[in-house]
Formats: C-alpha cells, sequence, structure tokens
C-alpha cells in the first residue's frame, strides 16, 4: 500500500473549499427544497424546521455566495425576498439524489451497526 500523500489535504486542495460537505445536512435539505422552484425563506422553514432561523440564513447566504442560488428582494410592502437555484446549483440535485437513495438502501444496516456499537460501548468492562 502506498503511504498517504502529506499534501493530500494542503489549504490549496480544492477539497479544503467544497461548498457542501457530506455532513452539512442543511445545505442539501435547502437545495431539495429549491428543485421545483423559488421559495421564500418561510416556506423553507416549514421542512427544514430543524434549522433555526439563524443557522437557515447562514446556510442560505453561504449557498448564494459560492452562486449555488440566487436571493432576490422584491420591491413591496412588506418586502418580499425569494431563493433560487443556479444553474451551477442544479448540478448538485443529481450527487444529492444518490446520497439520499444510498441512505434509503443502507439505513437499516448503519442503525444496526449504531446500535450495536452503543450496545458494546456501554457494556461494563
Amino acid at each position: 500500500m502506498d503511504p498517504l500523500d502529506p499534501d493530500m489535504f494542503h489549504p490549496t486542495c480544492p477539497s479544503s473549499i467544497m461548498p457542501i460537505r457530506i455532513g452539512d445536512k442543511w445545505s442539501a435539505m435547502i437545495i431539495v427544497c429549491l428543485e421545483q422552484g423559488p421559495r421564500r425563506f418561510s416556506e423553507l422553514r416549514v421542512p427544514i424546521h430543524g434549522a433555526t432561523p439563524k443557522v437557515l440564513t447562514q446556510t442560505l447566504r453561504a449557498l448564494e455566495r459560492d452562486g449555488m442560488i440566487t436571493r432576490t428582494v422584491y420591491a413591496e410592502v412588506p418586502p418580499r425576498v425569494e431563493y433560487e437555484l443556479t444553474p451551477l446549483g442544479r448540478t448538485l440535485l443529481d450527487p444529492i439524489a444518490a446520497c439520499r437513495r444510498w441512505a434509503q438502501e443502507h439505513l437499516p444496516t448503519l442503525l444496526a451497526a449504531r446500535e450495536a456499537y452503543e450496545n458494546h460501548t456501554t457494556q461494563p468492562a
């Protein structure tokens, strides 16, 4: 087996600036919610009820900064703001769908492994 490259995660490596991390469930959820078209913040809060408004706002800003979504403010009273996937953001739909399929297929095995681990680690030595 070859030794691991000490620079494989160097700060200039593209992996260090990835906009979507495997564990970043809020970004993936937002992207899935925007698949059918633009949505308002209040619409996104319904299915993403586990995220606080602050976390949802921070995630939306990060996705906007990375060019995954656009934020459009309409000059109405009260102001209306909508979020929409960009073409770049839409490219994430297939990888997210693949991850969701994997999770659906392997969830029972994963949960059994977690339970076995918890049972093993909570046993007295």
